[in-house]
């Protein structure tokens, strides 16, 4: 094309007007959605009186990044802490395929209909490669997810289960604040995840499924070991025997494992999350459960527990936080980097020489700061 060409094509056609430069139509809608957050106070009061709408924009604050957000999170959260601690807390695991959404569906169903408020909390682990997560169970329990007195809130762990962890700590506080008497905390798969879930609930379910090969093949020892119940699922139809078998094999090995310290003996059961058959008998285990803890001293004793465990977590992920955000830290790790692919220096030496100079960093701030 032509420099002349250029010129005609880049000429205003006389008589016609020229659209602005900036949509205010735009702006106005942009500046609307900027609009500044509700005060600490408001949220406190929303959430204490069941806002659903605000308990959600709040343990979204809390899930952000943001050194902002995380500040009034923080507030929010400080303010709630003397209404929380009044929920039954279950954590929910199971392999892929085993049901969960069903289950939770099928006995939060039968809670919210006997006037409990129920709160499902997912820890839905991302892909590493793409960041993208699940996040289905608010299509999958439809009918749950739709009743007044039950709220499912999923959380991607984007790549760091501690932090989702530690922040579906906090989201308990806000939910329980909110007036949500049973709090089930669902976890994707059998792993990581699993440790975490265990250090926030009251009661650890295991579901598994029948007739998918060997029962104990591929479960970890550990999973079992924290397991306060086991429940068989799909226990229905030609199902029926193959549960049954599952049952006793579940129930021989969890006989090989020593007693646990709150005084318990773990259970299996089968149910149906089709039929119902098992429900009301796993809800009434768990209540004879937690009447047996709260008998014997051992609830208060782990709730303690466990406020300390997460003290110290969220201690190490401040930590950890703080040290790759550094951005000093940062210049000085690519170099340290390169040179230990290269070869030229072992791994142990940077580590050490950047941890000195973090902290002596730190030191001196803190010194001139006095």
């Amino acid at each position: 094309m032509g420099e002349q060409e250029n010129k005609r094509l880049l000429t205003v056609v006389s008589g016609v007007s020229q659209p602005p430069l900036i949509n205010e139509e735009s702006v106005r809608r942009y500046k609307e959605k900027q609009k500044k957050l509700p005060a600490v106070e408001e949220f406190t009061e929303g959430i204490r009186k069941g806002n659903r709408t605000l308990l959600s924009q709040a343990i979204t604050l809390i899930e952000s990044s943001l050194p902002a957000h995380t500040e009034v999170a923080q507030q929010i959260l400080e303010k709630c802490i003397p209404y929380s601690g009044n929920s039954i807390r279950i954590g929910i695991t199971g392999v892929p395929g085993v049901g969960k959404s069903s289950f939770i569906e099928t006995l939060g169903l039968k809670l919210v209909r006997n006037h409990h408020k129920l709160a499902v909390l997912a820890i839905d682990p991302s892909s590493e490669r793409s960041r993208g997560s699940i996040l289905g169970d608010k299509t999958r329990m439809e009918e749950l997810s739709s009743h007044a007195d039950a709220f499912i809130r999923p959380s991607p762990s984007a790549g760091s289960l501690g932090g989702v962890a530690r922040k579906t700590r906090e989201t308990i506080i806000l939910c329980e604040a909110a007036g949500y008497d049973t709090l089930f905390v669902e976890t994707v798969g059998v792993g990581q995840s699993e440790t975490a879930v265990h250090s926030m609930v009251d009661f650890f379910l295991l579901l598994m499924l029948a007739g998918a090969g060997d029962e104990l093949q591929g479960i970890k020892r550990g999973i079992m070991e924290m397991a306060d119940a086991i429940a068989i699922t799909k226990a229905d139809g030609e199902n029926i025997a193959r549960a049954d078998r599952a049952k006793a094999e579940f129930s021989n090995a969890l006989h090989l494992f020593p007693p646990s310290e709150s005084g318990w003996i773990p259970r299996v059961i089968t149910c149906s999350s089709r039929t119902g058959n098992g429900i009301n008998e796993l809800w009434e285990l768990i209540l004879e459960y937690m009447g047996q803890v709260k008998s014997n001293g051992f609830f208060e004793k782990n709730r303690r527990d466990q406020s300390c465990y997460w003290m110290y977590e969220t201690i190490n992920q401040s930590l950890r936080d703080s040290f790759y955000h550094d951005r000093r830290i940062q210049r000085f790790l690519q170099h340290y980097e390169k040179l230990a692919i290269e070869g030229e220096i072992s791994p142990f030496a940077p580590a050490k020489a950047l941890l000195e100079k973090y902290f002596k960093r730190r030191y001196i701030k803190l010194y001139y700061k006095r």
